[in-house]
């Protein structure tokens, strides 16, 4: 019986190393990157996905010199079995860290201007804390993919609503108009939409390029038409431009409070407001992560340890 018992675990466990295998074929495409990945010969792998398609009685894969894609029915069997890896994957870190300190690879995504101003300065204070914690931080403006080879924790401006991923909201992500009192004295302040063909613009640039800076007038939302004088997704590069009287800059308040309370930058109470969306709702900076992967102690350590610094702090 012991034996009997032994062999089945045996099998299982060769089948879940066929999947993990096929699903990193999957989404690498190629036979050798994923031996590669996982420090195994590429035939070794090849074969034990082979079997793995003749247990099925099926194709997965449409197999070329070029490149490795999958079937209609491989795309079908690619989701089912993602997720419910990604379930075990889950549930060995839950058991893992249950009753330990927060140790191990926490993989962090983050906006770039975010990132750069608010939460490097916090990690160095979180590792102090958590030495066991390695920090892999990613700072981009591209969407976030919660998987086991992206991202555990991301911070975005808005999120996609997924009943798998918890969504705080840590600080307001509304536009303020600022320039420095050098450049109010020599240009002034723009008094309404016409204005601003007399006045240069100091513009935030995102995934999908420069955002627009627009006005609502009488119901209807209107592009105002600047002179941009630069544009970037570098917030420093952005304010220290700002700040030495270059342009006006439409920026978050978490970038430039430091600068507003040096008086740097001063904010241009100007009616009616601009904004970077056409929506008089601002939106918020969201800590994400997956619901199921709270319980692992390096995500809950971070995720709490981020929520209380960050959270209204503005």
């Amino acid at each position: 019986m012991r034996f009997f018992i032994v062999f089945i675990a045996i099998v299982v466990m060769d089948e879940l190393r066929a999947i993990k295998y096929f699903l990193k074929v999957a989404e690498t495409g190629s036979f050798t990157e994923a031996a590669h990945y996982f420090n195994v010969p590429p035939s070794s792998l090849s074969r034990r996905v082979s079997d793995l398609e003749a247990d099925l009685n099926t194709t997965l894969l449409h197999r070329t010199t070029r490149v490795v894609k999958l079937t209609e029915v491989g795309k079908l069997y690619y989701q089912q079995t993602l997720d419910i890896y990604q379930q075990l994957h889950d549930a060995k870190e839950i058991v893992r860290s249950h009753n330990t300190e927060p140790q191990g690879l926490l993989r962090i995504s983050s906006l770039v201007s975010f990132g750069e101003r608010r939460l490097l300065p916090l990690l160095d204070e979180f590792n102090r804390q958590y030495p066991k914690v390695i920090l892999d931080v990613t700072l981009s403006d591209e969407l976030a993919v919660f998987s086991r080879d992206e991202a555990d924790i991301a911070i975005r401006g808005g999120y996609a609503p997924n009943e798998r991923v918890v969504a705080v909201p840590l600080l307001s992500n509304k536009f303020y108009l600022v320039a420095s009192p050098k450049y109010i004295e020599r240009y002034g302040t723009p008094k309404n939409i016409d204005d601003w063909q007399h006045h240069k613009a100091i513009c935030f640039k995102g995934p999908s390029g420069t955002l627009p800076w627009l006005m609502q007038q009488q119901g209807q939302w209107k592009k105002v038409a600047i002179e941009p004088i630069a544009m970037s997704n570098n917030v420093p590069w952005l304010v220290s431009k700002a700040v030495n009287a270059e342009g006006i800059l439409l920026a978050p308040r978490w970038c430039i409070q430091p600068n507003i309370e040096s008086e740097e930058l001063v904010e241009l109470g100007i009616k009616p407001e601009l904004f970077v969306r056409p929506s008089s709702d601002a939106g918020s900076i969201y800590l994400l992560y997956q619901k199921q992967q709270y319980q692992q102690a390096k995500i809950k350590a971070a995720v709490d340890f981020l929520t209380e610094r960050l959270k209204g702090s503005l």
